[in-house]
């Protein structure tokens, strides 16, 4: 049972009880990501992120944000992503009050120093170069290049070393204020408290709109509007009512270009031992009436180890050790992806291997014993994922911040168990055709060169 409340010009909070547990999971949902960013703002709001544990009004240095959790035993963390950026903390159950205080803190009262400012600059900047001397993760964003195009969702979360040596304490200051009020939060926990009790505390740690400085104290807030849970007869997907939501072009970020690109492939010539290939095709928005069934395509291509990327490239044909598939989804567009790592010698065989198993989905209706299994892994994966109160709270805050509804496990895997094998095929009949791949490659010599001319599916 979740349990739903809009408090007055602060966050929304979205809570599940967990009889005896013992630790006590809160996530922090800021609707703010790097897809609301101009391009001479790439990489401000994974900065903003960094930039909140340098130090808050109560815990004004790194040392003291990360003693005060740590030294409960417990830990804490934050992400950016395209179109959110979440901070969490996980503590044993009777430091349930620090722990919400702290994300308060993160949230509402950072002091976003000038010489933070600066001496981060240096970190995120050597962050950037990490991941970009690693060819398995630069391919990934090689990929959101050729797909997305030069537009947000192309661009590196982190932003590039000129976007970010452009950023200003000011700037960095304005996008706080913009984006880092209580009415643009969810906060979301999972442990053995009363719903009323976390209310009372997110109310106490986070205050309202109307905070105008970070060391401002929290405003005094009126009595909470609770609201009810989702009704579990209305349609998975469909919203719910009176739920704020974000609508494409509504002034948070512009809608999706027409997908892929024009470039649609990034191949780049680097030494290496192994050769790394990512594929894509534009798939769906988040809340799309057949993301139930993309999950399902996906697990059967490319999810755990019997799935058929892996038992083909892998184990027939050892052409990988690590293969598989995945889906990113926002609010208006998505894109399916696959990623092997290959020898540069086998790196046309790769892909027309790959390639073939998209044909195979798109022309064969998948067997129901495989279906079956598919589903059965899909539904356990998630039962057992929700099991542990951080993914559990991780879970509420991500549908209340960014689908249009907050579904419980049971209503995702009956939508999981109702897809058929002819949905299946029929979804990927519409998503996998040749106009629509696009390519990343990143390989030593010029062991890519030529591989977009082989881009057809048989």
């Amino acid at each position: 049972m979740f349990e739903r409340t809009a408090l007055p010009g602060g966050p929304r909070v979205v809570t599940v009880r967990l009889p005896a547990a013992r630790s006590f999971s809160a996530v922090a949902y800021v609707r703010a990501g790097s897809r609301m960013e101009s391009r001479a703002e790439s990489g401000m709001a994974h900065f903003m992120e960094h930039l909140t544990f340098k130090g808050t009004a109560s815990w004004p240095s790194t040392r003291a944000v990360s003693e005060a959790i740590e030294g409960s035993g417990g830990t804490s963390n934050a992400a950016t992503d395209r179109e959110s950026t979440s901070y969490w903390a996980r503590v044993p159950s009777r430091d349930a009050v620090l722990a919400m205080r702290m994300l308060g803190e993160l949230v509402t009262r950072p002091l976003l120093r000038e010489d933070d400012v600066a001496h981060e600059r240096t970190v995120v900047i050597e962050e950037i170069r990490s991941y970009r001397d690693d060819p398995g993760e630069f391919v990934f964003n090689l990929l959101d290049q050729a797909v997305f195009g030069d537009t947000p969702l192309g661009w590196e979360i982190a932003g590039d070393e000129e976007s970010v040596a452009g950023l200003t304490a000011s700037s960095l200051r304005g996008f706080w204020e913009h984006w880092y009020r209580p009415s643009n939060v969810v906060v979301a926990a999972a442990g053995d408290l009363e719903h009323e009790a976390i209310c009372a505390m997110v109310e106490e740690g986070f205050g309202s709109d109307g905070v105008s400085a970070p060391t401002a104290p929290s405003a005094t807030m009126s009595a909470p509007e609770t609201v009810g849970i989702p009704d579990a007869a209305a349609a998975p997907g469909s919203p719910e009512e009176g739920r704020p939501s974000w609508t494409p072009g509504d002034g948070r970020f512009q809608p999706a270009p027409p997908l892929p690109s024009a470039e649609r492939f990034r191949i780049v010539n680097r030494p290496g031992s192994q050769a790394h290939l990512a594929l894509a095709v534009p798939a769906l928005r988040r809340d799309d009436p057949d993301q139930w069934t993309l999950e399902l395509l996906d697990t059967v291509l490319g999810e755990g180890m019997s799935s058929r990327l892996f038992l083909h490239l892998r184990e027939e044909a050892g052409l990988a050790y690590d293969v598989h598939s995945f889906i990113s989804d926002f609010a208006d567009c998505g894109m399916l992806g696959i990623y092997a790592g290959v020898d540069p010698h086998m790196l046309t065989r790769a892909l027309e291997a790959i390639l073939g198993e998209l044909a195979e989905l798109r022309d064969h209706r998948i067997p129901d014993d495989e279906l079956g299994r598919a589903k059965a892994y899909a539904c356990g994966r998630l039962e057992l994922r929700l099991e542990e109160g951080r993914n559990l709270a991780s879970w509420l805050g991500a549908q209340e911040a960014l689908h249009e509804r907050t579904l419980t496990p049971e209503e995702a895997i009956e939508a999981i168990q109702a897809v058929d094998g002819e949905a299946i095929r029929s979804l990927a009949g519409r998503l996998f055709r040749d106009e629509a791949l696009s390519l990343a490659v990143i390989a030593p010599g010029r062991r890519g060169a030529g591989l977009e001319r082989r881009m057809r599916l048989p």
